[in-house]
């Protein structure tokens, strides 16, 4: 059975969940959001070609490596990370669980503006 909290506990969860992903990553965070959001909206679900309750979490903008070339096109608005709630308490049962899921859904998207693999991620 899904764990289900009110968004402003799940928005402190995904902060925590932040702090506590490793300084090498933050260190390097500049001009990126996270947006809590119940499910992906339907322009998402058809671009990506999933189902609304199989995303947890997107990574939206330009990859870290991109940004950091000679030809990098700043974009006004920020990178974001979208945490869609109602997937991600559908996987827990606990609080526990849910920081849990939240901080891996964090990371798995942080991993995609550093370009890292899944396999490189696991050591995190």
């Amino acid at each position: 059975m899904a764990y289900r909290v009110e968004k402003k506990r799940f928005e402190l969860l995904a902060e925590r969940a932040l702090q506590s992903i490793p300084k090498e990553f933050l260190s390097e965070f500049k001009n990126i959001t996270i947006v809590v959001e119940d499910y992906p909206d339907e322009d998402t679900l058809n671009s990506l070609r999933v189902g609304r309750d199989q995303l947890l979490g997107l990574f939206v903008g330009q990859t870290h490596y991109y940004q950091n070339t000679f030809f990098t096109n700043y974009y006004p608005y920020p990178d974001t990370i979208f945490l869609y709630q109602k997937n991600i308490e559908a996987n827990c049962s606990n609080e526990d669980e849910l920081f849990n899921e939240i901080r891996a859904t964090i990371l798995h998207e942080i991993g995609h503006y550093f370009g890292l693999s899944d396999e490189e991620l696991k050591k995190y």
